[in-house]
């Protein structure tokens, strides 16, 4: 082969710096990495960040000192984004160079949409929102709701971001307010094609945000019996046959917001929601759903973890792993003897975990 003199270190170590580039959300939450080698499937415990609060200091009293309690969740490692060719789709490659352009950098790119893709999943846990399903985010004013609620829920003001899908960016990027950016002195968000920092969020475009396809309930749902404070679910009467809910369709209760956490069928099966019945709601309480639309997501990173762990090395096979920054990459040479061809194999294992869910908005579009 032409490219022999290529080894699978190079094409590690060239290809981990183009998926960090390309990694949109893992970039902006909480990333825990050891070197610890590990499998599909398991469960590692990792440590909370720590909350703390500030507060005003009495001359008189003096300081209270707050403490400093550590927890860990438990994240399993349920995901691995691969890439596989065959060599023979690079044999034209002289050097590393020219490999990049063939494979590595659209290599780099694929992995990248897909962990940016399972991440982005994570809004199913978010109870907070604003916006009107369908109606796409489009002024000051959207952003605005996002800053406002994220205030109320005592969000840190450090650090916000938010990401947009698409059609919201296309929209908030014409607002005036940015459009005259050159008036101000600063033109950096017209000249990168990036909003930048706004509202007191940093924001940015990413064509991962999802798109929320719910249940369906129709009728007149309504508590049928009385939900006490801390229930964690309850059942409905008032849906019409066969109304269904799905995880992650949102639930407006006593002027309260709810996430549904499983699917379940009304007809039979009660809705678990998160978080806990913030007060006792009476019987009859009316409940509405919310089952669609683009699912904007704004936070605070330690809101979200993203993990990644190194895939344990293969045996009979030739293998390099790197690390850098939170991500770890695989790259395996093999062969298979039942097809006679030879293979590339690069790989990253990851789970993502919602840690404080109450650092996080939904912006519906």
């Amino acid at each position: 082969m032409a490219n022999t003199f290529i080894t699978i270190q190079e094409i590690a170590r060239e290809t981990l710096p183009r998926l960090i580039e390309n990694l949109v959300f893992p970039n902006l939450i909480y990333k825990d990495f050891s070197d610890t080698f590990t499998s599909l499937g398991d469960t590692i415990r990792v440590r909370k960040p720590v909350v703390l609060e500030a507060s005003e200091f009495d001359a008189a009293s003096g300081v209270t000192a707050q403490d400093i309690t550590e927890q860990t969740v438990s994240v399993k490692l349920d995901r691995i984004a691969t890439v596989d060719v065959e060599l023979s789709a690079f044999e034209g490659a002289m050097n590393v160079r020219s490999l990049a352009e063939q494979f590595l950098e659209p290599a780099a790119a694929a992995l990248a949409k897909k962990i940016n893709s399972d991440g982005l999943e994570l809004y199913k846990d978010v109870a907070a929102y604003t916006g009107t399903a369908g109606t796409t985010p489009s002024a000051l004013s959207d952003m605005a709701a996002v800053r406002k609620l994220m205030n109320k829920n005592g969000v840190p003001t450090d650090r916000r971001c938010a990401l947009w899908d698409a059609d919201a960016d296309a929209a908030l990027v014409q607002i005036p307010a940015i459009v005259s950016a050159e008036k101000s002195g600063s033109t950096q968000a017209l000249r990168s094609g990036s909003m930048g920092r706004i509202m007191g969020l940093d924001n940015y475009m990413s064509q991962a945000v999802k798109t929320h396809a719910g249940g369906s309930v129709t009728g007149s749902p309504v508590l049928s019996a009385k939900a006490a404070a801390g229930a964690t679910f309850f059942s409905v009467s008032g849906a019409a046959s066969g109304s269904t809910v799905k995880k992650g369709d949102l639930l407006l209760m006593g002027g309260h917001s709810y996430t549904v956490t499983r699917d379940a069928g009304l007809d039979s099966e009660a809705v678990h929601v998160y978080p806990p019945v913030r007060e006792e709601q009476a019987l009859g309480t009316e409940l509405t759903f919310i089952q669609s639309g683009v699912q904007n997501l704004a936070f605070h990173p330690m809101a979200f973890a993203f993990v990644c762990r190194p895939l344990s090395q293969p045996a009979g096979v030739e293998s390099y792993t790197t690390s850098y920054n939170g991500v770890s990459l695989r790259v395996c040479r093999g062969y298979d003897m039942k097809y006679k061809k030879e293979t590339l194999s690069m790989d990253v294992l990851y789970g993502f975990k919602t840690v404080y869910p109450e650092l996080a908005v939904r912006c519906l579009g």
